[in-house]
Formats: C-alpha cells, structure tokens, sequence
C-alpha cells in the first residue's frame, strides 16, 4: 500500500500557524520554518510573561505604598511590619488603591497602625 501523507491536514496545520504570525517582521511571517521557530519562541514569552506581569504589578503596588507612607514619615517595611502587628489584613493592591484614590482613608490606616 502506499504511503499517505494526508496534505489536507498538513496544509491545515501549516496555515494555522501562518495567520498567527501574519504581523511578524521579514521572513518570520512568510516562510514556514522560521515563522513555526518564532510562533513557537512566542508562545513560549507569552507563557514566561503571564506570571512575570503577576510580580510587576506587585512591585508597582509597593512603590506606591512607599510612595504614600513616606509623607507621613514612615518607610515602606515599617509600615508593612506594624501593619502586620496591629493585626490589619490588608493586601497591598487594596493598599495601593487607597493610598492612590483615597488618601484619608489611607492616612487613618497610617494613624491606626502608629
């Protein structure tokens, strides 16, 4: 019997992976070889960078935390210790968005813990 090499699902296959590198630069997007290479190099960024965004976002919040507490005279670690001491459980996205979008909510959280 001869061999099949079932070209439907091939070119199916092929072209699958072509659109999805249609707005890729020079021979990433028209020749095959290189544009499965960068699909797949692609894939792999974007599996890396969904849980690089998670530890971004919480170095952002920390920033603006410190960012608010140093007004009142405090340090970020400070602050975060006797937070934790004072027993206030808080995560630091709900602080980052007080101390953005309501400072005098954020300032009694400051005079509570001090």
């Amino acid at each position: 019997m001869p061999r099949s090499s079932n070209a439907v699902a091939s070119r199916q296959r092929r072209k699958k992976v072509m659109n999805r590198t249609k707005g890729y630069f020079g021979r990433r997007k028209n020749v095959w070889t290189v544009s499965v290479n960068a699909y797949e190099k692609g894939l792999s960024y974007a599996y890396r960078d969904r849980r690089k965004k998670k530890a971004n976002f919480r170095a952002l919040w920390i920033q603006r935390i410190n960012a608010a507490v140093r007004e009142h005279d405090m340090s970020y670690s400070e602050f975060m210790g006797k937070l934790s001491k004072s027993g206030i459980e808080i995560n630091r996205k709900v602080l980052a968005d007080l101390a953005m979008n309501d400072p005098q909510a954020f300032e009694a959280i400051i005079k509570k813990v001090k």
